[in-house]
Order: structure tokens, then C-alpha cells, then sequence
């Protein structure tokens, strides 16, 4: 169930690197759900003048905020990848302030829901108590790689790093309460996402 930092009623949306989980949020918000993306969030955070910078700059060093004052994300890429010490170092400085501000937005949200894009949701280990419901995008492996790389240019060895990084598409299933399929075919998805909105009113209505 919800904790006290999130409203009576919300989603959590998650799923791997490339399984379009910002199409599928795009779609929501188009039928009058609010969409707090905590993505989004932490990248405001390490843009320039972002909450973020000053704390990671005192961690990290210069060299890993680039000359406009944004994290140098190239960088801090390739340490944390390298080195689980360095990742849990930069996740204590992000995460509060993503929670922070995640709860902010979720306060001030004037939609018919509030669905929070989570893309480590599965992973967090808390995010699943704190939404009512988990709804996980889903997609073959093969199929996010591909879209990956021709967005990223990331290589494929590149992308695969990534997703071993994060939970497998089974562990994602398995925390699903609802699945919305992104095989490919973008023009199934409208529907499915008309019938998912369509039951999350009436849960909502329930909660009020």
C-alpha cells in the first residue's frame, strides 16, 4: 500500500533500458494522469545549478562537473559502472533528493492519478510498498537493445552492461501488477492504455 509520502491512489511505472516507458507515461498524461518522472528529476538535479552538482563536486571532484556546470555524465557513467562503491556513493547523494523532490511533485499533481516512472523500481527495494499498484512495460531483451543503440549509439556490449545492471525481465514480471506489452507494434498501445486508465479511475475513485 501507499506510504504517507505518496497520495491514496498511485502508480508506479517501471521497466527496462528501451522498453518505452516514457511513450507509455506520454500516452497517460494525454488521458489526464499526472506523471512524475524520476528520471526527469535526476536529471534536474545534475543540470547546471542543480541541487545535485555541489554535493557530487565535494565527492567526486572537478573533473566530474563539466565546464556549464552539469555533471559530466560520460564520466560519471563510466566510474560507476566500474566500481559498486562509487554507484552507492553517487545513489546516497541522488536519492534523497530524488525522494525529495519526487514528493514535492506528487503533492502539487492536479490529475485524475499520479503515476510515478520508476525506471529502478523492482531494484529500489522500497518503491513497491509506496504505490498501490506496479505497472511494468515490457518488451523483448533483443528489442531494447535495438532501440538503445540507435538512440544512444551505444554499443551493443555497451547496452548489455546496462541491463545487467538492472532487474531481468522475469524479476520485472514478477512484480507487475499490470503489464503493458512494447513489442514493437506502437499502434496497439493506445488501447491498452485506454483500458489500464479506464480501471485506474475507478480504483481511485475507490480510494477517495
Amino acid at each position: 500500500m501507499p506510504d504517507v509520502t505518496t497520495p491514496p491512489f498511485s502508480i508506479g511505472l517501471t521497466g527496462g533500458i528501451g522498453s518505452g516507458k516514457s511513450t507509455v507515461a506520454d500516452l497517460f498524461a494525454a488521458r489526464g494522469a499526472s506523471i512524475v518522472d524520476t528520471d526527469l528529476i535526476a536529471h534536474s538535479l545534475t543540470a547546471p545549478g542543480g541541487l545535485a552538482i555541489e554535493p557530487i563536486r565535494d565527492a567526486f571532484g572537478d573533473d566530474f562537473v563539466q565546464a556549464d556546470g552539469a555533471l559530466n555524465r560520460a564520466k560519471m557513467r563510466e566510474t560507476v559502472f566500474a566500481d559498486p562503491a562509487q554507484r552507492h556513493k553517487l545513489e546516497g547523494i541522488l536519492h534523497p533528493l530524488i525522494r525529495e523532490q519526487t514528493v514535492k511533485a506528487a503533492l502539487e499533481a492536479k490529475g485524475s492519478y499520479v503515476i510515478f516512472v520508476v525506471p529502478l523500481l523492482v531494484e529500489s527495494g522500497t518503491w513497491i510498498e509506496r504505490v498501490s499498484r506496479v505497472l511494468v512495460v515490457d518488451c523483448p531483451e533483443e528489442r531494447q537493445i535495438e532501440r538503445v543503440m540507435q538512440r544512444s549509439g551505444l554499443s551493443k556490449e555497451q547496452v548489455r552492461a546496462i541491463m545487467q545492471t538492472q532487474a531481468t525481465r522475469a524479476e520485472r514480471l514478477i512484480a507487475a501488477d499490470d503489464i503493458v506489452l512494447n513489442d514493437g507494434d506502437a499502434g496497439t498501445l493506445p488501447a491498452l492504455v485506454d483500458a489500464l486508465h479506464a480501471h485506474y479511475l475507478v480504483l481511485a475513485q475507490q480510494q477517495i
